[in-house]
C-alpha cells in the first residue's frame, strides 16, 4: 500500500501536528508504544523491560532541529538518560539521530555535541549508535559517524537494506557494532529500492554478510517473523555464537515474539523512544506497518479525552479510516 505508506510519511513530517502533538502528551495508544515523556518514568520501563531478561536502547524523540537552543537542549536530554541508566544500573544503550543535535544547523556544532555524548557515554562504559535518517543527511552523517569510529570504540551505525549503498558499505561497517533495518523514510528510484520484496531480500544479504564477513556485532533490527525464521536457520547452520548478534524490536510491538525468542536463549534488544516528540516517530511505525493502527483503535476509541482533545486523536482516526479504505482495494 505505497499511498497509505506516503500518507504516514507526509503527517510524519507536518510541522503543525507535531507541534500539537506535544500538547496532548501520550494518549490515542501512543503510551504504548513511547515509553515515556520523562526520564524518570522511561527508566522505570527500562527496568521493566531488563526484568523480562532484554536489554534496551533509548532514543530521544525529536529530529531536524534547527536552532541552536533546541539542539542543546535535546544534547541535555541525551547526557540526563545516560547518566541516570548509570545511576539506576540499567542495561541500556544510547541510540542518537544527528539532526537532533545540529546536523541541520552547523556541521562543527554537531560533531561537538556527538563528542560529548560520546565521552559521557563512554565514561559509564555505554555503547552509542549513531542512527541514520532520511538520505539527505547520509553523506554527512556517515562523514561523521567514520570519524567517530577513528576517535571512540563505543559507537556504531545503522544500515538501511533499501539503499542501494547498502550493498558495499555492509562490508565496510563489517567489523563494527552495527544495526540493520530495512528503512522508514520515503526516498527518490535513483537511491533506493521501491519494493518490498527487493527490500526484504537485500535485508536479508545484509544479515548474512555482516554476521559472516568481519567481527562486528549484528543487530538485526525487524518484526518480520519469516526474516527472523531464516535468520536462526542461517545462524545455526554457520554456528554463529548468540554473543554476536541480538534481535531488536520496538518497544510495543511483536511483545510476544520478543519474550519468545530472549525464552529461547537469544539476545533480544528492545527500542524504546522517550520524550513529548512523539508524533513523528508514530506516524513512521505506522508508514512502515499501517496494520499498526490496529494495535492502538481500542485504546483511542475507549479512552474520553480523544472525543474533545481534536488534532491528535483525529489525524490518527484519519488514518485509520484510510487504512480500511485501502485495505478494501
Amino acid at each position: 500500500m505505497p499511498v497509505l505508506r506516503d500518507l504516514f510519511i507526509a503527517l510524519s513530517e507536518n510541522e503543525v501536528l507535531n507541534d500539537a502533538s506535544k500538547k496532548v502528551g501520550l494518549k490515542f495508544g501512543t503510551n504504548k508504544v513511547v515509553g515515556g515523556i520523562t526520564i524518570e518514568e522511561t527508566i522505570e520501563r527500562f527496568k521493566d523491560i531488563n526484568g523480562q531478561g532484554m536489554s534496551v536502547t533509548f532514543d530521544n524523540l525529536g529530529e531536524f532541529i534547527t536552532e541552536k537552543s533546541d539542539a542543546i537542549k535535546e544534547k541535555n536530554n541525551i547526557l540526563n538518560m545516560i547518566q541516570a541508566i548509570d545511576d539506576h544500573g540499567v542495561d541500556a544503550s544510547a541510540s542518537i539521530k544527528l539532526t537532533q543535535i545540529g546536523l541541520h544547523i552547523d556541521y562543527d556544532f554537531c560533531v561537538e555535541n556527538v563528542r560529548e555524548i560520546l565521552d559521557t557515554a563512554r565514561d559509564v562504559n555505554m555503547f552509542v549508535n549513531i542512527d541514520m535518517e532520511n538520505y539527505s543527511s547520509h553523506d554527512t552523517t556517515v562523514q561523521i559517524v567514520d570519524m567517530m569510529m577513528e576517535e571512540y570504540d563505543n559507537v556504531g551505525t545503522v544500515l538501511q537494506s533499501y539503499l542501494y549503498n547498502s550493498a558495499e558499505n555492509v562490508y565496510k561497517y563489517k567489523d563494527c557494532r552495527t544495526r540493520l533495518v530495512k528503512g522508514a523514510y520515503k526516498e527518490n528510484p535513483r537511491v533506493a529500492l521501491q519494493k518490498k520484496d527487493d527490500i526484504d531480500a537485500a535485508y536479508e544479504q545484509l544479515i548474512r554478510i555482516h554476521l559472516t564477513e568481519g567481527d562486528g556485532f549484528t543487530s538485526i533490527a525487524t518484526h518480520d517473523h519469516n526474516i527472523i525464521n531464516d535468520t536462526i536457520d542461517f545462524i545455526n547452520e554457520h554456528n554463529i555464537p548468540n554473543d554476536k548478534f541480538e534481535f531488536q524490536m520496538l518497544y510495543g510491538f511483536r511483545k510476544e515474539l520478543q519474550t519468545e525468542l530472549a525464552e529461547r536463549g537469544y539476545n533480544v534488544c528492545v527500542y524504546i523512544p522517550f520524550g513529548s516528540q512523539w508524533y513523528a516517530y508514530f506516524m513512521r511505525r505506522l508508514a512502515e506497518r499501517p496494520q499498526n493502527l490496529n494495535l492502538v483503535l481500542k485504546s483511542i476509541t475507549k479512552d474520553p479525552a480523544f472525543k474533545t482533545a481534536g488534532i491528535g486523536a483525529g489525524v490518527i482516526l484519519a488514518g485509520l479510516a484510510a487504512y480500511k479504505s485501502f485495505s478494501r482495494k
